[in-house]
């Protein structure tokens, strides 16, 4: 997955959509912004999420951060490798550093969300805040 194919929040989630299921992680952006990630907590598979509602944390070094759902629907899978090892996560957060797969309940939600353009503009509208 590369950036440029997936959709992003103000959150900094990125999601890359297969079909009907939602690959879902946090931006290079965040990844660097939180530094060394230490910790990461993730709903199970088969649990329920609605988008924007908090599904998780990620706990670095100098912080903790809510990860947030960018869809809604059932969780299909989760990353098990960056539960057990989150530096994954600040190595390769578009690939082997996915969080979860959700099942869209609702693919019109995807609409709201930043296109890789549309993102790179509004991190550099939170560089010059």
């Amino acid at each position: 997955m590369v950036p440029e194919d997936c959709l992003f929040t103000k959150e900094h989630e990125w999601v890359y959509r297969e079909g009907d299921v939602a690959v879902i992680g946090i931006s290079e952006y965040a990844s660097t912004e939180l530094g060394d990630i230490v910790y990461i907590e993730l709903p199970e598979a088969g649990a329920a999420v609605q988008q924007m509602d908090p599904i998780g944390t990620i706990e670095a070094v100098k912080t903790v951060a809510e990860l947030f759902s960018p869809v809604s629907g059932e969780v299909i899978e989760i990353n098990q490798a960056i539960v057990d090892h989150p530096e994954i996560v600040n190595r390769d957060p578009h690939d082997e550093g996915w969080f979860i797969k959700v099942r869209m309940s609702d693919s019109s939600e995807l609409d709201v969300l930043f296109s890789h353009d549309e993102y790179q503009e509004y991190l550099g509208e939170q560089e010059d805040d």
